[in-house]
């Protein structure tokens, strides 16, 4: 298979020389057409003065050896019987008769006749003019004629240096040709190299072509095609290394939920044994056991709802159920409940009557999980305020880091990676989910080992 470059050259040099050819052939024709329109016409002014001077003449065979002499035409005159009664360039009596000749035939219609043909007694191409005059009351024909030999050489000639001059053209063409040939064979080199650069993920090669406007275009459409491929490659990257994060995070919440479920389970276990094992056992202990496997019943069932919301929360499939609420007695519930999971713990609320048009069930969520994370992580009284349209979790514990600021509200991030709370990594990040579905977001401000402040805004979801 030929390389560009080659197939340019080979393109090039036929098409140079099909137009050369055609040129040639063309100018041939051309020229010979012209050179034989200017004989005509030198023939036929020949043919007019010699009629000035025919009447004047006595002897025609010597008039037309003097012509002939002068202008080296050969001159034939013929009578009106086609008899050639005088010729300057051969032996009248040998010759044919000319009455049916075409250039005698052709000047009874015309001024002047013309005609090229071979001429069988001189063996060469001959130009023929005739005009038919009228000399000492007969009609006699006049008809001068010119070898084309001498001017087809001249054309020869001329068509040769022609030729000379078009070879060096081809050669010259062939040259810069080559030349061209050669930066395109560059520019295509520089393109090679940096794809293959590419295709071995070197993101930085350099590509510097110099010819060439097109090759130009393709190369900054190649540098373009690389930002491309490089950002793709470092979104891969970092896609990669979330997928290992959230897998490891998953592995240790899975880990956690099995360590989680074996402390209720076991429970269950050994209540339910104790109560098959001792069937006299009181009927206080008895209904002290059954409670207890009961609330730890209660415990699993709480946990794996956490779970079938956790994997909502991944799929983004929940939906909300707007109803028109009191925000006010919402949070007292909240309050009161959680009141009796931390007895030793006092919840301060500080809010108004504030009637909203929300998800109850979604908003009741947010509310546990903040204050429910904020007696976790301190010790002190927990504050939950609504005012100005803003509700606030307030508490004095061991507050976030910094670092971790941005985390928290992530899918399965927990702060301590070996703590386990059942709220399977996901409460906050339930939270702002849940939030922003209600067109409001998730604050926070914290200062470590001073405590922290979750706050998010009602005013979305007021009813007006």
């Amino acid at each position: 298979m030929l390389k560009i470059h080659q197939i340019f050259i080979i393109k090039f040099l036929v098409l140079f020389v099909g137009t050369l050819f055609v040129t040639s052939l063309i100018s041939y024709i051309a020229l010979k057409s012209i050179i034989i329109d200017h004989n005509e016409n030198h023939l036929e002014n020949a043919i007019i003065l010699m009629e000035l001077d025919l009447e004047k003449v006595d002897d025609l065979d010597a008039y037309a050896s003097n012509v002939n002499k002068s202008t080296e035409l050969r001159v034939t005159i013929i009578d009106d019987d086609g008899v050639v009664i005088a010729e300057s360039s051969a032996e009248k009596s040998t010759m044919d008769n000319h009455g049916s000749r075409y250039e005698i035939m052709q000047a009874n219609k015309d001024k002047f006749s013309h005609i090229t043909r071979y001429s069988k007694t001189l063996k060469v191409d001959f130009l023929y003019v005739a005009k038919k005059f009228s000399y000492k009351d007969k009609k006699i024909y006049i008809r001068l004629s010119m070898s084309l030999a001498q001017v087809m050489s001249d054309f020869y000639s001329l068509w040769s240096k022609l030729f000379l001059v078009f070879l060096i053209v081809v050669v010259l063409a062939f040259y810069i040709s080559k030349r061209m040939s050669a930066r395109i064979v560059y520019d295509i080199e520089q393109i090679t190299v940096f794809l293959d650069e590419i295709s071995n993920k070197n993101y930085n090669a350099i590509i510097k072509t110099k010819y060439f406007y097109e090759f130009l275009q393709i190369s900054l459409m190649l540098k373009n095609l690389v930002k491309k491929l490089s950002s793709r490659d470092k979104q891969k990257r970092k896609y990669t290394a979330k997928l290992r994060l959230m897998n490891k995070q998953r592995n240790d919440i899975l880990s956690a939920i099995s360590h989680e479920f074996k402390n209720p389970v076991a429970s269950i276990i050994g209540y339910a044994q104790t109560l098959q094992e001792d069937p006299d056992i009181s009927p206080k202990i008895r209904e002290k056991f059954l409670s207890k496997i009961s609330s730890n019943g209660d415990k699993i069932s709480q946990m794996l709802d956490r779970l079938a919301l956790s994997v909502k929360l991944e799929n983004e499939d929940l939906k909300l159920e707007t109803k028109r609420f009191n925000m006010k007695t919402l949070c007292e519930e909240v309050v009161s409940n959680l009141s009796l999971k931390y007895r030793n713990r006092e919840i301060i609320l500080e809010a108004s009557n504030t009637m909203l048009e929300a998800d109850k069930t979604m908003i009741e969520l947010v509310l546990i999980n903040l204050v429910d994370n904020a007696l976790k992580y301190s010790e002190m009284d927990v504050k939950v305020i609504l005012k100005d349209d803003v509700l606030s979790v307030i508490d004095k514990g061991i507050g976030i880091q910094e670092e971790h600021l941005d985390k928290v509200t992530a899918k399965f991030y927990r702060v301590k990676k070996n703590t386990w709370d059942n709220s399977m990594g996901i409460g906050l990040a339930m939270v702002s989910y849940i939030l922003k579905m209600h067109n409001s977001n998730l604050e926070i401000k914290s200062k470590f080992a001073e405590g922290s402040v979750f706050s998010f805004s009602i005013k979305e979801m007021l009813k007006k």
